[in-house]
């Protein structure tokens, strides 16, 4: 790879781009990987790798979402280029201020139809991924610390949005669960094949799994990703408590109340007690529980097996696709309504810092629509003595 900066081949909105690398590069030297591979959580990974890659495309003046301009569809060839092998040390501020200025543009189409600006946090992100890969550059030595400042030296992004995602209703976690417990109730028939039982048997183990998953989610506010991670070892029956690894590697005592523990407790005669994953996934073929080479019980892939659950159960109840997150945040926002204090609920919650959990506490919207409440719209009324253009015309 050549230690000159690149002549530009393309130009979007005005910004050279880079040419994307053809040649392998050394991944012990590539910032790309080097940077990744700090990052703990594979939820972190994967927000990253996206923000870095889309960076990568708009430096090969490409759609950073991998839009083809011309027909408005995704262009897979576009799509497959990421930021690995990506000459990062070669950036400079030039570079990277043209980029945040692309990305200030970004907007993404909504289901509706309707076209919504990047948050401020959606953006800041991208110029995060944006210096610590410049960092992992200079780390590895492949840029000086003083080109590396200065294209680091970009302002973030200003402005605040509401929270993303909503309030669960009770009754929304009642019709999934309602769903879960048809299922694992299944009346045997009288004409029922051995094909037919084994089909029966297998609905009724996930559905027992599905409706722990959700009660523990809307119990306890775990991350979905939280949930994936969490082993047998993890539950405490007697203390009702779930031992959480959260992000940076942080161990957590949640606790579950008792009607949660039954459905945990209901899934766990399914289960077993074999050392493992406390819900894990399902074989293809049979429905049988995974279990890896050493014959202990797999683990769920990763939070995205939770949403899954969520979106086949919310499906069948005929209700819009249930978030994990948003079930976090019910719970979140229920125990500082209950007028637990700020710093139990940030405990429970596995916040790092008492600000993130206080976005949650939805006491001040309901003391300002209190407030509003107490205003009434006058009565229609004409004023006395004036007439009225209506009048006057007639």
């Amino acid at each position: 790879m050549s230690d000159t900066l690149p002549q530009a081949i393309t130009t979007v909105d005005g910004v050279d781009a880079l040419p994307a690398v053809v040649v392998a590069a050394d991944p012990l030297k590539d910032p790309y990987l080097a940077y990744l591979a700090t990052l703990d959580g594979a939820e972190s990974k994967r927000t990253m790798r996206g923000c870095l890659d889309r960076i990568a495309r708009i430096l090969t003046g490409h759609d950073p979402n991998g839009v083809d301009p011309e027909t408005g569809e995704v262009d897979p060839a576009v799509l497959a280029i990421t930021g690995q092998g990506f000459p990062w040390h070669l950036l400079r501020y030039e570079h990277t201020i043209q980029v945040r200025a692309i990305i200030a543009k970004q907007a993404t189409r909504q289901d509706d139809g309707t076209v919504r600006p990047w948050s401020p946090a959606h953006r800041n992100k991208h110029l995060v991924a944006l210096r610590q890969v410049l960092d992992q550059a200079w780390r590895l030595g492949l840029i000086s610390a003083e080109d590396r400042d200065r294209a680091q030296r970009l302002d973030p992004f200003k402005g605040k949005r509401l929270p993303a995602g909503e309030h669960v209703p009770i009754e929304r976690i009642g019709a999934l669960l309602a769903e879960c417990d048809a299922d694992s109730s299944l009346p045997s028939a009288d004409d029922e094949g051995p094909r037919d039982q084994a089909r029966r048997e297998e609905r009724r183990r996930r559905a027992l799994r599905d409706a722990a998953v959700i009660a523990v989610l809307y119990g306890s506010g775990v991350r979905r990703a939280e949930l994936a991670g969490l082993a047998l070892a993890d539950y405490d029956p007697a203390a009702r408590s779930l031992k959480v690894r959260g992000k940076g590697d942080k161990e957590r005592l949640v606790y579950i109340n008792s009607s949660t523990v039954g459905r945990v407790e209901a899934w766990l005669t399914v289960r077993g007690r074999v050392p493992g994953g406390l819900f894990p996934p399902f074989t293809p073929r049979g429905g049988h529980i995974r279990r890896d080479k050493q014959g202990r019980i797999a683990h769920m892939k990763d939070g995205q097996s939770v949403s899954d659950i969520l979106a086949t159960r919310s499906e069948q109840a005929g209700i819009a696709p249930q978030a994990a997150h948003d079930m976090r945040r019910t719970f979140i926002g229920e125990l500082l309504d209950a007028g637990v204090d700020l710093a139990t609920a940030q405990a429970l919650a596995g916040h790092a810092s008492p600000s993130t959990t206080a976005r949650y506490d939805r006491r001040p919207e309901k003391t300002r629509r209190d407030a509003v409440d107490k205003l009434r719209t006058p009565q229609a009324a004409p004023l006395p003595g004036v007439a009225r253009r209506r009048d006057r015309t007639t």
